[in-house]
């Protein structure tokens, strides 16, 4: 009887123990969040991409200097791209992208900023200079790959009209 009630208090105490420095560890410990970690290394990298709507155009910058300029072809005027500023959120080699009326296999260098929007390589116009895209930002595919290899998850894309 007294060995049954002993490893039951021990168990108990054990818990109690366990609770307790998980409690002083949750409130003292603290990690850095996933978007204030990319902000950091991106303010230190000093990488950012800009589209520029009004002139068809994506330039990446790198610590202030211009290190790509690209002809694009955003959003047409029934499915537009966004402005605004984002972040990198996702990247693929090939990714097949579908939308309503539409289903692309394999866009390569896909980089997504926001939701379903994306920069990446379009294989299926050559376009470039007119808005004729779904609402993200097309670029020809041999500057989509330089651009994916360039830019990584949390960097600042900023669209503008």
């Amino acid at each position: 009887m007294a060995t049954i009630i002993n490893s039951s208090w021990l168990r108990r105490s054990g818990v109690f123990w366990v609770s307790l420095a998980l409690i002083i560890t949750s409130l003292f410990a603290w990690s850095v969040p996933t978007s204030a970690a990319s902000k950091s290394s991106r303010v230190r990298s000093g990488r950012w991409i800009e589209v520029d709507l009004s002139s068809q155009r994506l330039y990446a910058w790198q610590n202030g200097r211009r290190i790509y300029s690209i002809r694009i072809s955003s959003g047409k005027r029934a499915t537009p791209t966004r402005v605004g500023t984002y972040a990198i959120q996702r990247k693929y080699r090939a990714k097949t992208m579908r939308g309503r009326g539409y289903v692309a296999p394999n866009v390569p260098y896909t980089m997504f900023y926001s939701g379903g929007y994306a920069i990446h390589g379009a294989y299926w116009h050559n376009r470039f200079g007119t808005p004729v895209s779904h609402g993200c930002i097309n670029l020809p595919v041999s500057q989509a790959r330089k651009l994916y290899s360039w830019a990584g998850p949390g960097t600042r894309v900023v669209i503008r009209r």
